[in-house]
């Protein structure tokens, strides 16, 4: 059974992938087919409004050589009879459309105009070099499509000789405007052109077709065209070819389809010629837009192939599982029950190891605490092995001053013992309340408060270096939410690096700046030591990371620092101070601010 599965799976494979050439290939002719035809009926289209548009005025010139005004002028040239020949022209211009109108005598000088009132007029205008005026002498009637060298507009003149019995011929010259040909091609999106016996294009829907030749000139052809200055002011000699042919030269049979290269576009052109012009007319397509349709029916069929193989094939691997799942079901659900022994476990250990990490974590907190401690261990000995010496002596001087009966004496003495042994128990409780670990109660804590315990305890380590600490700020502060302990603990640890960055000064100086707005309360610890480099500041707050010398600290310092600021919702930054040194500033969020959030208040 597995192998007719797998014979036929292969089968419908190789299918899959023979059957997208085949449907290429068919898809491709037929859509270049269909792409034919629609060009073919748009070139009928197109030659028919050619055709028509030429048709509308290739008898006016005769017809106007028979007016009277216009006849007299080929002998009587008098200003009267010109500027009646002038109005009379000006009219039918106005009237039946065509671009210009004008009259030639017998040796090709304009006589009369119907842009006469105009500053491009062709009046007193020699045009014998052009080929309508010598083949309307010659032939009786005829016919070029050019630039104007007067106007620099381009149109397609229609001359007919006037014969007068026992006087010069004169020519009658008309100029129709085909550009609104043009206009059309390019509204119906079609590339369409027409290119004269030359091969050179005069007239295009696409712009960037237009006075290029469909392929490169000869320099015969092209000296005439320069001679009789049909594209006066076009650069001729450097112009491009249009088509590059992909199968073969530009055919020059009528409705012969080709696929030419215009660029990097590859083009379906047929064509046609118009008499007695031998205009060529172009229609153009893009073949790509073939290539691509059937691009898209050769990947619909090789999709179609690869679903139906991977049907069969997963047919086939259904059938096996199923097969397989019957087999071994005793087994699975053996799987089952140790894989959820195994989970069990898993989260079991999961739990252990988080409430080992948590423990960990508060036993770093703790010790960084003990470590400041010991940083100020030997100021706090001193701070309270003073006053004990001084308690002593105190106490020795009483009991001398009692033996001798000065009881108001040792009064004062006891007094002043009292006040010693209070300075100890003041010492002794922020040590004590400092060096607790089971805080962790949010509360209201007001910010002086924190300030003063802060630089209280870290007193004996100042007094110790000569040291003071200059609080200044804005009163009263409001309240932040926060653990005070550990609020205190993480602002001792600033005061003490700021202590150490200026120990070795000749002139410390350390400030601790408060203020307030509505929504912040911004605690700044300034001192004037060595700063931190800029490329250190964003790493200071990693764990273990420090400046100090080996064995100072572990660089857990300011990493807990933070933690424990962002705990109350807050944030550390340190920044340059003015004098140097470092300011390292505590951001918290008032307890009572308005409700908005904390982004839009930073």
């Amino acid at each position: 059974m597995n192998a007719v599965f797998n014979r036929l799976t292969l089968s419908i494979l190789l299918c899959a992938f023979v059957a997208p050439v085949a449907v290429y290939h068919i898809a491709h002719h037929m859509l270049l087919r269909a792409e034919q035809d629609q060009l073919q009926q748009n070139l009928s289209l197109t030659d028919r409004a050619i055709v028509t548009e030429i048709d509308r005025f290739r008898a006016l010139p005769r017809i106007l050589g028979q007016d009277a005004r216009i006849r007299a002028l080929s002998h009587d040239t008098s200003p009267q009879n010109i500027a009646l020949a002038n109005h009379y022209l000006e009219t039918i211009v106005k009237q039946v459309g065509p671009s210009d109108l004008y009259v030639l005598d017998h040796d090709g000088k304009t006589l009369a105009a119907s842009n006469y009132a105009t500053p491009q007029s062709f009046v007193g205008h020699d045009y014998s070099f052009r080929p309508y005026f010598l083949d309307a002498l010659s032939q009786g009637e005829g016919r070029f499509y050019a630039i104007g060298v007067t106007t620099r507009k381009p149109g397609y003149f229609l001359s007919s000789r006037i014969d007068l019995e026992g006087r010069p011929p004169i020519v009658v010259v008309v100029k129709a405007d085909l550009t609104p040909l043009e206009a059309a091609w390019k509204a119906a999106g079609v590339k369409t052109a027409i290119a004269d016996e030359a091969g050179l294009v005069f007239l295009a829907g696409d712009p960037q077709w237009r006075y290029r030749p469909l392929h490169r000139l000869d320099a015969g052809t092209l000296d005439q065209l320069l001679q009789e200055r049909t594209y006066d002011g076009i650069d001729l000699e450097n112009a491009q070819p249009i088509f590059k042919a992909t199968d073969g030269s530009f055919p020059d049979d009528d409705r012969q389809a080709a696929i030419q290269l215009d660029g990097e576009q590859r083009l379906v052109t047929l064509s046609s010629t118009i008499q007695p012009d031998g205009w060529k007319v172009i229609a153009a397509t893009d073949a790509s837009q073939a290539s691509a349709s059937a691009s898209l029916w050769a990947l619909a069929t090789l999709a179609s192939g690869l679903m139906i193989s991977a049907g069969f094939y997963v047919m086939d691997q259904r059938r096996q599982l199923i097969a397989m799942r019957l087999r071994q079901g005793e087994l699975l659900e053996q799987m089952v029950a140790e894989r959820t022994s195994d989970l069990a476990c898993e989260v079991a250990i999961r739990k252990r190891t988080e409430e080992e990490l948590r423990r960990t974590q508060e036993g770093l907190v703790h010790s960084e605490k003990m470590a400041a401690l010991g940083r100020m261990s030997a100021a706090i000995v001193h701070e309270v092995s003073q006053p004990l010496a001084a308690l002593d002596a105190t106490l020795a001087t009483a009991g001398l001053l009692a033996s001798r009966h000065a009881q108001e004496e040792v009064g004062l003495r006891l007094e002043k013992a009292r006040g010693l042994v209070r300075r100890m128990q003041r010492t002794v409780k922020h040590l004590k309340t400092f060096s607790r670990k089971d805080v962790s109660d949010m509360e209201r804590v007001c910010v002086e408060t924190v300030i003063d315990n802060v630089v209280e305890l870290a007193a004996p380590r100042v007094n110790s270096l000569g040291l003071s600490v200059d609080v200044t700020g804005e009163t009263p502060s409001p309240t932040v939410m926060a653990v005070p302990v550990k609020l205190e603990q993480a602002m001792l640890n600033l005061l003490l690096n700021a202590v150490d960055a200026v120990a070795d000064r000749p002139d410390p100086e350390i400030r601790i700046e408060h203020r307030h707005g509505l929504q912040w309360v911004e605690i700044a610890i300034v001192d004037n030591g060595s700063g931190i480099a800029p490329d250190l500041r964003e790493r200071v707050l990693e764990p273990f990371f420090t400046t100090k010398l080996t064995g100072e600290g572990l660089g857990l310092g300011l990493s807990i620092a933070a933690t424990i600021i962002k705990e109350c919702g807050g944030a550390i930054r340190f920044a340059e101070a003015n004098a140097g040194g470092t300011r390292a500033t505590i951001s918290l969020p008032v307890a009572d601010r308005p409700e908005t959030s904390l982004e839009a208040a930073q």
